[in-house]
C-alpha cells in the first residue's frame, strides 16, 4: 500500500456505493467504516468495490467466512480487507 488515504468526498461516495439490500451485509460494512474510515487507502477502496460487485448472498458468505475469495477476488488486498471486515466486536461487561 502506498499509505495515501482518501478524502471525505470520495469516502462519502464509497459509503453510498456500499449500501446493500441485506441487513447483515450492511452491519458488517457499517462496522468496517466506523473502525477504519480514516484508514481507507485507494487499494482498500478498490478491494471494497470488487466486493460490492458481488450478489448479497455471495458477499455474506465471504464476510461470514463460509467461503474464501477465488478467481479475480483472490488478491492480497481483498483478503486483507475481508480480515478487517470479519473482526468481531469486543463484548464488554
Amino acid at each position: 500500500m502506498n499509505g495515501a488515504f482518501l478524502d471525505s468526498r470520495f469516502l462519502a461516495k464509497l459509503r453510498w456505493r456500499c449500501r446493500r439490500g441485506m441487513l447483515e451485509n450492511d452491519l458488517f460494512i457499517e462496522r468496517f467504516f466506523e473502525r477504519y474510515e480514516n484508514e481507507i487507502t485507494p487499494e482498500r477502496a478498490t478491494a471494497l468495490g470488487m466486493l460490492m460487485d458481488l450478489s448479497d448472498n455471495d458477499l455474506l458468505d465471504l464476510l461470514l467466512g463460509r467461503k474464501e475469495p477465488s478467481d479475480d477476488l483472490d488478491t492480497p488486498d481483498v483478503r486483507d480487507l475481508l480480515a478487517l471486515m470479519r473482526v468481531q466486536p469486543r463484548i464488554t461487561s
